[in-house]
Parts: structure tokens; C-alpha cells; sequence
């Protein structure tokens, strides 16, 4: 599905271009979907760095848990 989309974008940008040479796009149309992208684009950049955010806080808790069950591991060992 993916692959078709990318596709069909393609050819979509590639008409576009077309009438852009042509001297047959509105400029306007052309500006809101910049405009629409870059805010698009923002909020997935933001929804990208926060889903990272969080797992690196998992990751160093995981790292502290990780550290107390060796402590556990090394003590049980020494009994």
C-alpha cells in the first residue's frame, strides 16, 4: 500500500511540475501545501523526538534495574 501511495505522490508532483512549467498552477495552491506539509511535518517531528524521549527513559530505568538484579545475582552467588 505504501508503495502505491509513494507512487501515486510521484506522479501527482510530476503533473504538477508540469503545469508549473507550463505556467498553469495556481501559486497560492502550491503555497498551502508547503504550508500544510511543514506543519504536518513538525508535528511528526515532535511526536517523533517525545515517542524517543520516552524510550530512553524506559531504556535507563531498565539499565537500573538491570544493575540491581547483577547485585542480587553476584550475592546469591557468594552465599
Amino acid at each position: 500500500m505504501m508503495e502505491f501511495l509513494k507512487k501515486a505522490t510521484e506522479w501527482m508532483l510530476e503533473k504538477e511540475q508540469e503545469m508549473a512549467d507550463n505556467c498553469k498552477i495556481n501559486l497560492k495552491d502550491v503555497e498551502k501545501q508547503i504550508e500544510y506539509l511543514q506543519e504536518k511535518k513538525e508535528k511528526l517531528k515532535k511526536e517523533y523526538e517525545d515517542s524517543i524521549a520516552e524510550l530512553d527513559h524506559v531504556l535507563q530505568r531498565l539499565e537500573v534495574v538491570k544493575e540491581h538484579a547483577k547485585k542480587c545475582e553476584i550475592n546469591q552467588e557468594k552465599e
